[in-house]
C-alpha cells in the first residue's frame, strides 16, 4: 500500500496487492482512487497503464476507463471501483473480507502426491502453472513439501533424476508450458535410461487454444510420448486423484518417468467433495522370487567354478549387504560398473574396483582370469566391457534386461536380495572356489605403484588428475554423496578415487555433460542436508548449469564443487585424435569460476599448483555452505 498520497505523483497509476488481490491505484484530480487491476478485455494490468487526458488506458490493447469510477467512456461496462480512505497512518482500500480457500483439483492432486511420498519439487513458476504452484505453496506451508525454485528447468529434471537414483523414490520436476516443458527433456531422458523414478508436472495453455498455434503452445502429451512411461493430460472429467496415484505408481514400479500436464483452466476448478488418495493397499510386495529352475541352473554353474567374479551395477545399490556376504562365501572378487562405483569399499579384501573404460587394470585382470561371471543389477554396455566369452549368470528385476545383448548361460529374473539369499541357501558346503583375496591384494599393490608414478608427474602446466583424486580420497567424508559429470574428470575419478562409504551419482547411459551440479541439488534435497554432497565436474560441464550456484546459496545447501579447469573439452579432443581427426572447437574460453562463485554468495578458492591443493581442498570441504574449488589442471595428465 501507499503510505501517503505524495508517494504517487499526480497523474500516475501503480499496482498494489492486498490479500492476494491486485488493484490499480491512481492519483487523479487530487485524490487516490482504486480499481480492479484487471482489464475485462484480456486481463491486462491497468496499474501498468497510463492516464491520458483524464482517462486510464490499458497497457495491452488501449481500452479506456475513468481512473476513479472505472467506467468505459461511450460504453455501459467498465471495471469495479473500490472505496479509498486517506488516514493519518496510511491509505486504505475498502475490500470484501477474503473468503476461506476452497480446495481445488490442484490441491487434492498435490495432497495425493504428498501422500504417496513425493516430498520435493524442483521447478519454475510461470503463467501457465500458477494454480498448481499455489497448491504446492499450501503444502509447503504445512511442511509436507519442499519446493526448490531452480534457474533452468533442465537442472530441475536432472535434480529429480539424481533424487530418484539415490533413493529409489520419485521427486517431481515442474515447468510451464512450451519451452519450460521442453527444457526438461534431457534430464528426463537421463532418468529414463538409468531407470530412476521421476514425476514430471507441466502447465499447459488453455485447452480451447491447443492446436491453434497459440503463444507457447506445444502438444505436450505427444511431445512426452517417447520419454514418459505414463503420460496424460488432466481434464475436467478426469478421475483426478486416481490419475496422480497412477502416475506415481508407474514411476515407482516401472522405475521410469511419469508425466501429467495441467491445462490452465483445470488448475483452479473447485474439488467439491473429492478428497486426496493414499497408497494404502495400492501396491503389492515388490520382492520378485526367481523360479526354482533358474536358481538351479545358476547353482550348477557356481558349483563347477573355481574362479568366479561378481560384477555389480547401479541396480545393486540397495542390496550390497547380501551381495557382499555372497562374495565372501564364494571368495569371489567384486567388480563394479562405473555407475556402481563405491558399492563396495575399495579397502574390502575382495573389492577389485571399476571395470571398463573408467576403471582399473585390477578389475579387467580378474574378469579375464575368471571362469564364471555373476552379474547383478548391471547392464552390458560397451563402456563397461563385460566379456560375452565367459560363462555368465545374470540377475535382474527386469526380464527384458536379461540376455539383452547376447545369450546368457543362466538368466535369473528376480529381486537381487531375494535371489542372492536363495543362492546362499542352495550352495553346498564346502564351496570349492579358490580364495582370491591374496591375488586381489597383489593386483592392488601393482596398481598403487603405478598410481604413485603418475602422482609424481608434473609438466608445469597444471595439477594432474591423479593428484586431485588422491587428495579428494583422503579428505572427502566417508558418507558423502559424489555427483559426477562427464568427460576426463569422470574417467579419472573412476580410476583414482578410493571409495569408502560414499554414494556415486552420474549420467550413465545418457552420458549427459552438465549433470553433476544439478544432481548435487537433487542429492542435497534427498538427504535434506544430512550427508555431505560433492559435485565433481570439468569446466565444460559445470558451465552448462553454473547459474544453479545461486540456487544452492539461496537454499543454504551444503554443496561443494570440485572443478577441474583445463580450458578444454579434453575428452573430445582425445576422441578427435583417436579417430584421425584434427583438433577442432574444443578449446574453451572460461570465466573466472572462483570470482563467479564469490559473486553468487558462495566460497570460491582457486588452486594453480599441486603444493597448494591439500590445504585449499580442506578449506573448501570444511566450509559451512556452498563452496567451489577451481583447480587449474593439466589436460594431458588424466
Amino acid at each position: 500500500m501507499l503510505d501517503r498520497k505524495q508517494d504517487l505523483a499526480p497523474g500516475r497509476v501503480m499496482t498494489v496487492t492486498v490479500n492476494n488481490k491486485q488493484f490499480a491505484i491512481s492519483h487523479f484530480e487530487g485524490k487516490i482512487c482504486a480499481l480492479d487491476n484487471h482489464c475485462p478485455h484480456q486481463g491486462g494490468p491497468l496499474g501498468e497503464g497510463s492516464i491520458e487526458n483524464g482517462i486510464l488506458r490499458c497497457p495491452w490493447h488501449g481500452w479506456d476507463y475513468h481512473p476513479c469510477t472505472g467506467k468505459a467512456p461511450g460504453f455501459d461496462d467498465g471495471v469495479e471501483p473500490f472505496p479509498v480512505e486517506e488516514r493519518d497512518d496510511g491509505i486504505y482500500i475498502g475490500i470484501p473480507e477474503e473468503k476461506p480457500h476452497e480446495p481445488t483439483l490442484s490441491d487434492i492432486m498435490t495432497e495425493t502426491m504428498v501422500n504417496w511420498g513425493v516430498d520435493t519439487v524442483f521447478g519454475m513458476v510461470g503463467h501457465s502453472n500458477l494454480g498448481l504452484a499455489d497448491a504446492f505453496r499450501r503444502q509447503e506451508e504445512k511442511e509436507k513439501l519442499k519446493f526448490i525454485a531452480i534457474r533452468h528447468e533442465g537442472a530441475g529434471a536432472f535434480a529429480a533424476s539424481a533424487y530418484g537414483k539415490l533413493t529409489g523414490k520419485p521427486a517431481a520436476c515442474f515447468s510451464i508450458a512450451g519451452p519450460g516443458a521442453t527444457n526438461m527433456f534431457t534430464g528426463l531422458w537421463d532418468a529414463k535410461v538409468d531407470r530412476a523414478p521421476v514425476l514430471a508436472l507441466t502447465g499447459q495453455v488453455a485447452t480451447q487454444v491447443v492446436g491453434t498455434g497459440n503463444f507457447q503452445e506445444v502438444d505436450l502429451v505427444r511431445a512426452f510420448q517417447t520419454v514418459a512411461e505414463f503420460n496424460h493430460r488432466v481434464q475436467a472429467d478426469s478421475r483426478h486423484t486416481e490419475l496422480m496415484a497412477l502416475a506415481i505408481k508407474h514411476a515407482i514400479l516401472k522405475r521410469n518417468v511419469s508425466h501429467l500436464t495441467f491445462p490452465d483452466e483445470i488448475q483452479e476448478i473447485p474439488a467439491g467433495d473429492a478428497g486426496a488418495q493414499t497408497p494404502d493397499g495400492r501396491m503389492g510386495d515388490l520382492q520378485i522370487t526367481p523360479s526354482r529352475e533358474s536358481i538351479q541352473s545358476a547353482i550348477e554353474l557356481i558349483g563347477n567354478s573355481k574362479r568366479p567374479v561378481i560384477v555389480v551395477g547401479h541396480g545393486a545399490r540397495f542390496h550390497m549387504e547380501a551381495i557382499t556376504a555372497f562374495a565372501e562365501r564364494l571368495n569371489a572378487p567384486v567388480l563394479t560398473t562405473f555407475k556402481g562405483k563405491g558399492l563396495i569399499p575399495d579397502h574390502h579384501p575382495l573389492a577389485a574396483g571399476v571395470l571398463g573404460r573408467s576403471g582399473t587394470p585390477v578389475a579387467s585382470w580378474f574378469m579375464n582370469e575368471s571362469d564364471l561371471l555373476i552379474v547383478l543389477g548391471a547392464s552390458f554396455s560397451n563402456h563397461t566391457g563385460i566379456t560375452p566369452k565367459k560363462p555368465t549368470i545374470q540377475v535382474d528385476f527386469d526380464p527384458l534386461a536379461l540376455s539383452k545383448f547376447h545369450k546368457i548361460d543362466a538368466p535369473v529374473w528376480g529381486e537381487l536380495s531375494v535371489t542372492v539369499d536363495l543362492f546362499l541357501k542352495a550352495l553346498h558346503d564346502p564351496v570349492h572356489t579358490i580364495d582370491q583375496r591374496p591375488e586381489v591384494e597383489k593386483r592392488k599393490k601393482i596398481w598403487n605403484q603405478e598410481k604413485e608414478k603418475r602422482l609424481r608427474e608434473d609438466r608445469g602446466k597444471g595439477v594432474s588428475s591423479v593428484a586431485v583424486f588422491d587428495q579428494l580420497s583422503a579428505l572427502v567424508p566417508d558418507n558423502a554423496v559424489m555427483c559426477v559429470d562427464v568427460g576426463n574428470n569422470a574417467y579419472s575419478l573412476g580410476r583414482y578415487f578410493e571409495c569408502k562409504q560414499q554414494s556415486f551419482l552420474m549420467s550413465g547411459y545418457l552420458g549427459s555433460i552438465g549433470f553433476a551440479f544439478p544432481a548435487a541439488l537433487g542429492a542435497w534435497a534427498a538427504t535434506r542436508g544430512k550427508r555431505p554432497v560433492i559435485a565433481v565436474a570439468g569446466d565444460g560441464g559445470f558451465a552448462q548449469y553454473m547459474a544453479e550456484l545461486v540456487t544452492s546459496v539461496k537454499y543454504g545447501m551444503d554443496i561443494k564443487v570440485i572443478l577441474l579447469n583445463n580450458a578444454e573439452l579434453g575428452k573430445i579432443t582425445k576422441e578427435q585424435h583417436s579417430g584421425g581427426f584434427a583438433k577442432f572447437a574444443t578449446d574453451l574460453h572460461n570465466p573466472d569460476f572462483t570470482e563467479f562463485a564469490i559473486g553468487c554468495g558462495a566460497l570460491g578458492v582457486r588452486v594453480e599448483h599441486k603444493s597448494d591443493l591439500g590445504s585449499a581442498m580442506k578449506k573448501v570441504l570444511d566450509h559451512q555452505g556452498t563452496a567451489l574449488l577451481e583447480i587449474m589442471t593439466d589436460v594431458k595428465l588424466v
